[in-house]
């Protein structure tokens, strides 16, 4: 996973996860901030086990993913229940509603783009309403994520490939 300044801010809970690497369907199902941080958790969670799903459809030999959903099947019942249910689907646009710890609720339109040389990536552009409390949350987020002691945490992190 790699994000901007901005994207690294957005998502603080998920990368001040000590648990690596950062992954958002292991934040969503084993970390209790997550509740918190995704104020329509229940959408989260099944958007997320059907993306799974998809994937592990379409690369069921891959060992990292597969020890994924290992781990979340024998470390989560919700992420049991949903898995059970064969959700199958991608999600390349929609609406993120989270709470951020520094400047609350936050609404954002996602879109998802593929990259044409490599289609296994998916670059997610995320936009808040014009002149919204999310776009005034987002622009003090990116004056809080320019401060030096941001940055250099940011950097440190980059640098250890987390």
């Amino acid at each position: 996973m790699a994000a901007n300044r901005l994207g690294w801010a957005l998502n603080s809970p998920l990368f001040d996860d000590p648990v690596r690497p950062v992954n958002h369907a292991r934040f969503r199902f084993l970390n209790p901030r997550a509740v918190d941080f995704y104020r329509d958790w229940d959408v989260a969670a099944r958007d997320i086990v059907a993306v799974l799903r998809a994937e592990a459809g379409k690369n069921p030999y891959n060992q990292e993913l597969t020890g994924l959903i290992g781990e979340l099947s024998k470390r989560s019942e919700e992420f049991r229940r949903l898995w059970a249910a064969h959700d199958v689907r991608l999600h390349r646009s929609g609406m993120k509603r989270l709470h951020h710890p520094v400047v609350g609720d936050v609404d954002l339109s996602y879109e998802g783009l593929e990259l044409p040389s490599d289609p296994e990536l998916v670059l997610f552009v995320y936009t808040a309403e014009p002149a919204s409390s999310s776009q005034q949350a987002l622009d003090l987020l990116a004056s809080w994520a320019a401060t030096p002691a941001r940055q250099e945490r940011a950097e440190r992190r980059c640098r250890r490939g987390t």
